[in-house]
């Protein structure tokens, strides 16, 4: 079983409900049970904490493999400094006003905290976060990143999507998880499907037996290479478009509804 965190795992107040953890925990006891979200380490272990269950996550849409009960970093697959440059200076031509932000990996979840998520002054501006470091735009791109940030208050991540694929598409995953004007891109051939086969490969569980949820177009890919793709009542129309079942809205359980179907 593999489930999105935001606006899937989680209620609308960000927290795992006790119904739903119950039921993962029930599920985790006889099925491998991942979490695959675009959220870095550092924002895995309350929800791991919530649920009872701590295991391998996939993180950063798929660029990180965490283990939550170690607080180990497995993988980490990132875009590299000269690329980041590049690409950030064509993502300004066609995003006139974006500010970016990069989130690296480190060892663990709370290892160097303050080397995990830097920000431009924009960025911070328009997106405040208790986690992030503003550091001047040399600072930002001097090392690989294992996800870029693209902020813009004027525009819609849908929006700010077609434009940055128009430029970087072919050389970078462009995706996001919400519309409100943040995009975010990843290496080449890096998103949730790839991360969640690779498991599932370690774990010699083929796709047609995997349950996937989802509720964002970053989880669209997911959907479609599981056996059984699921999304939320609250999903985008394309996760919709692309799930065999329509469940719940997270408000009411969704994931929960479904597995208890079977358990």
């Amino acid at each position: 079983m593999a489930t999105d965190v935001d606006g899937t795992l989680l209620n609308p107040q960000e927290h795992v409900s006790p119904r739903t953890a119950r039921v993962v925990r029930e599920v985790s006891d006889e099925v491998p049970f991942v979490m695959v979200t675009g959220r870095p380490p550092r924002w895995i272990p309350r929800v791991a904490n919530e649920l009872g269950v701590a295991g391998v996550t996939i993180c950063s849409n798929g660029a990180v493999v965490y283990d939550a009960h170690s607080d180990t970093v497995l993988r980490s697959t990132d875009i590299d400094a000269s690329r980041l440059l590049e690409v950030t200076e064509r993502l300004r031509e066609v995003l006139p006003g974006c500010s970016f932000a990069v989130e690296r990996a480190t060892g663990g979840a709370f290892d160097r905290v303050d080397e995990q998520f830097l920000a431009m002054t924009e960025f911070h501006r328009m997106w405040p976060n208790p986690d992030m470091r503003v550091v001047p735009p040399r600072e930002l791109f001097d090392t690989g990143a294992m996800k870029l940030m693209v902020l813009h208050e004027r525009l819609t991540s849908g929006e700010m999507a077609t434009a940055a694929n128009g430029v970087v598409g072919s050389e970078l995953r462009v995706t996001y998880s919400t519309n409100e004007g943040l995009i975010e891109l990843s290496a080449s051939g890096v998103d949730k499907a790839t991360g969640l086969a690779d498991i599932a490969a370690r774990l010699g569980i083929d796709r047609a037996d995997v349950i996937a949820f989802g509720d964002m177009p970053n989880d669209v890919a997911m959907l479609e290479w599981a056996g059984h793709g699921v999304a939320m009542r609250n999903a985008h129309l394309d996760v919709t478009e692309a799930a065999d079942e329509i469940t719940a809205p997270n408000s009411a359980d969704g994931v929960a509804q479904v597995l208890e179907r079977w358990w």
